[in-house]
């Protein structure tokens, strides 16, 4: 499976895939393949909720959890209110 490149990451969207979720979601063909079928919106409210946390432990939790819904599934975060970024 190919890595994810930064041009799957729509140019207008405020954020940009941060390295480390990158390499969590190489490492994690089935996430991976459902990160390619989401709309660059929805990769822009996952990236927008892994990186808005303030600790380390906290962003790799995310990652961990992202990775993990991912895999189930899930387009978008669940039970957060969204990307305040996107209407700046």
């Amino acid at each position: 499976m190919s890595s994810i490149t930064p041009e799957e990451i729509a140019d207008d969207l405020p954020h940009t895939l941060p390295a480390d979720l990158r390499r969590a979601l190489a490492a994690t063909p089935v996430a991976q393949s459902v990160w390619k079928e989401i709309s660059s919106l929805a990769r822009n409210e996952w990236i927008c909720w892994v990186t808005s946390g303030k600790k380390v432990e906290t962003r790799n939790i995310r990652i961990e959890k992202a990775l993990s819904k991912l895999k189930g599934g899930m387009r978008r975060p669940c039970c957060w209110p969204g990307c305040q970024h996107r209407f700046l």
